[in-house]
């Protein structure tokens, strides 16, 4: 294993026990087709585009749960329209049964299109609670936010961990994903310092095409220089392979210890591959015991 020894394999794995997912309202049939390679109870995230509507979102937790995994839809705050909209998607959830675990982000658009302009409008409601919703997911930025400046991006994270806090609801984070784990690593142990107890979930993309991996990370500003894409294994001159987070995750074990950074786990960004991210996992898993 050369520098990874067994103690770093057995981090690694544990990393892996508990991993979640993530999927878009149109990629049911992509969830049924690989039932087979993901464990039953893994989170799955649905995400919440501007191009679906309100019984696609329904539709697609429901299949996650009937599939045997844990659906956690997604609110978008700025593409919601109104709070009639935002209680009618909670209202749906509840009458589905699957309102326990939500994940709340500003969304994409510049203005917003209702009356939110961010995740913490919409967990200030007191609405979540209400409709039965127990947890909730915010998001975290460790290589910051290409439209948000960071004391703003921490700010936030402050407030909605109290605002949970504060409701009696239980919450973690989700982070973008990156290709470079120092600043991740970094970034969790500035978190804890704040005082800031909520269980992180890394955010790792899943194996894809290299030109694809770098199309997604110039959209959400992901340090793609040519010294962090070396580390990860990807090759800024040849665009057409793929690459899975192996070295990510490798260094991930190396460099997290559970008394600084506290609860980690991992979060895929599946690309619409859930087959594809699932199986790698197992494979991953297979070689870090072998």
């Amino acid at each position: 294993m050369n520098s990874f020894n067994t103690a770093s394999a057995a981090v690694s794995t544990s990393l892996l026990e508990d991993f979640s997912l993530e999927m878009t309202g149109k990629d049911v049939s992509k969830l049924e087709e690989a039932r087979d390679a993901i464990p039953r109870g893994t989170r799955v995230n649905v995400t919440f585009l501007g191009n679906e509507d309100l019984e696609m979102r329904l539709a697609a937790a429901r299949a996650v749960k009937q599939l045997g995994f844990v659906p956690v839809p997604h609110f978008s705050a700025r593409r919601l329209g109104s709070k009639a909209d935002f209680e009618g998607f909670l209202a749906g959830l509840r009458t589905d049964g699957t309102c326990d675990n939500v994940f709340a982000v500003g969304g994409d658009p510049t203005r917003p299109e209702g009356p939110y302009e961010d995740s913490l409008s919409l967990i200030d409601t007191g609405l979540l609670p209400e409709y039965g919703v127990r947890h909730v997911g915010i998001s975290g930025y460790p290589e910051g936010h290409p439209a948000i400046a960071a004391d703003v991006l921490w700010s936030a994270l402050r407030d909605k961990s109290a605002a949970l806090a504060a409701q009696g609801l239980e919450g973690s984070v989700i982070t973008q994903f990156g290709f470079d784990v120092d600043p991740v690593l970094a970034w969790i142990e500035r978190v804890r310092g704040m005082g800031i107890v909520l269980p992180v979930r890394i955010g790792v993309p899943g194996p894809a095409g290299v030109r694809r991996l770098m199309s997604y990370a110039a959209r959400f500003g992901v340090g793609t220089s040519a010294a962090i894409a070396k580390k990860y294994g990807l090759s800024l001159t040849n665009l057409m392979g793929t690459a899975g987070p192996d070295r990510f995750l490798r260094a991930l074990a190396e460099g997290y210890e559970p008394a600084r950074h506290g609860e980690v786990k991992v979060h895929f960004y599946t690309f619409g591959g859930l087959r594809a991210t699932a199986e790698w996992v197992a494979r991953f898993r297979k070689e870090l015991q072998a």
